[in-house]
């Protein structure tokens, strides 16, 4: 019998058969965070458990924290925060749960370390107390967000009662057209299948244009495949993914780097395995990407104008589209490319890696943020950002007007005190742009880093592939 490359991960991490759908799935490794935590802990200790295995979890702190500098939580002026914060460390002491707390050398947002750290391999299982779990996927394991009761029965049993998925291959084909991005390929699948076409499916990316991205790319691509609505998203291991891990403080060594690469290799779906769902998509069609709307499903080619909601058949798309361009203050018909910015972000676990970063400092270099725009820089991690400043990245984002912090979720999300105020409008390089995502009232168009810098210079959105070498400005 062929199988997909989900099948084969759930099938080798399978306890037990409860029913048809629903597997006991055993979880390799669990990672959680300040805020989503709490609950399961104050569970698993109301009933009295201990957790199971301590050296299968790791806990991050990224959701509330400042990323401006501090010397200690007591320099914290959100005290909700800080007591997250306190309260996450006293946990993971109390069980033996190793922690990258807030002045660790490895701390930044958990889908940025982890993968830094090499501790996301081909056939791992891995769950999260976030929808962006799916960002493992890169390198071929089965990762997904779960829910509070999910994270105590994890912490307790190291399994989950999970629900099996349908199998959906979306294949890109095409050459690439110059200066495309792994965000503008994610992007075009959202468009296309819009927030719920995907769900209740494991969504595997195929094809060459897929194939030639770097391991930070797929991780990109991954990563928001959960916002056209899998709670799964997959590509096939390959010698890109075994590069990147090679030499990582987790991966394996000696010896146990050959075994394992060898196993890592055999995770691909079989040739002839059948998916219920099969999409193309022809990169030579995509432009660069951004969002005119509060869903990330409402974009488009910067090269394109504002919908008009008339021209939309299904009514309650209709509906949805009204409501967006109310709130987004834009007219149909609009030119994306004309729509002036009053913020710029860049940062998140979609787009904060150094990647990332370089491809902002290659727009930004030489060039000054437009007057009236405040941009600011949150880099993933401290080893993204230590890195960052050794290649003199920094430099270039400062001297262009960019505010240079420390890691964290930050504005992606507005959990901690980089919050934008109602009616600013922001380029965004984040991975949700729903009403209120980055403070109530305040307006989100999604696209990638480097087009978010060009933004930055230009006042307004703009085609980044303008600001590159030889290119007419």
């Amino acid at each position: 019998m062929t199988r997909t490359l989900y099948d084969k991960l759930c099938d080798s991490h399978t306890v037990r058969r409860i029913d048809d759908n629903r597997l006991l799935l055993y979880v390799d490794l669990h990672i959680m965070n300040e805020y989503t935590s709490p609950q399961a802990f104050a569970g698993l200790h109301a009933a009295g458990r201990p957790v199971w295995r301590p050296e299968a979890h790791l806990a991050v702190v990224d959701h509330v924290n400042p990323t401006r500098a501090i010397a200690s939580l007591d320099e914290m002026t959100d005290n909700d925060a800080r007591l997250q914060i306190e309260n996450l460390g006293r946990n993971c002491a109390r069980h033996g749960i190793e922690l990258f707390d807030l002045f660790d050398r490895r701390q930044g947002i958990e889908h940025v370390v982890v993968p830094e750290n090499g501790l996301a391999h081909p056939g791992k299982v891995i769950a999260c107390g976030d929808s962006h779990t799916t960002t493992y996927g890169a390198f071929g394991a089965l990762g997904f967000g779960i829910g509070t009761s999910e994270i105590e029965h994890v912490l307790a049993t190291q399994t989950l009662v999970y629900t099996k998925l349908r199998n959906m291959r979306v294949t890109f084909t095409g050459e690439m057209p110059p200066g495309l991005t792994a965000k503008d390929l994610v992007m075009a699948f959202i468009a296309k299948v819009g927030v719920s076409g995907a769900v209740g499916h494991a969504v595997e990316f195929a094809g060459a244009p897929v194939n030639l991205l770097s391991v930070e790319g797929r991780m990109t691509m991954c990563n928001m495949a959960v916002e056209g609505g899998a709670r799964v998203a997959l590509i096939a291991p390959d010698a890109t993914v075994f590069h990147y891990l090679q030499g990582r403080p987790r991966a394996p060594k000696g010896r146990d780097w050959d075994t394992a690469k060898q196993e890592w290799a055999s995770w691909q779906s079989d040739p002839d395995a059948k998916f219920d769902i099969d999409i193309d998509i022809d990169v030579a069609a995509i432009a660069p990407q951004v969002s005119w709307g509060t869903s990330p499903h409402q974009a488009c080619g910067i090269d394109g104008e504002v919908p008009a909601p008339e021209h939309a058949n299904d009514p309650m798309e209709r509906a949805a589209q009204e409501r967006a361009l109310e709130y987004m203050g834009l007219e149909p018909g609009q030119p994306l490319g004309a729509i002036e910015i009053s913020h710029a972000f860049i940062g998140s676990c979609t787009n904060s890696r150094m990647e990332d970063l370089r491809a902002a400092a290659e727009v930004l270099k030489g060039r000054k943020v437009s007057a009236g725009v405040s941009a600011i820089i949150v880099p993933g991690s401290l080893a993204v950002r230590r890195q960052a400043e050794a290649e003199g990245l920094d430099r270039v984002f400062i001297e262009a007007g960019y505010e240079w912090r420390n890691s964290g979720c930050s504005m992606c999300l507005a959990m901690n005190d980089d919050i934008l105020d109602a009616g600013a409008r922001c380029a965004s390089s984040t991975n949700r742009n729903f009403e209120g995502r980055q403070g109530t009232g305040a307006r989100t168009h999604l696209m990638s880093p480097a087009m978010v810098a060009a933004a930055s210079v230009a006042g307004h959105l703009v085609d980044y592939r303008e600001f590159l070498p030889g290119a007419q400005t």
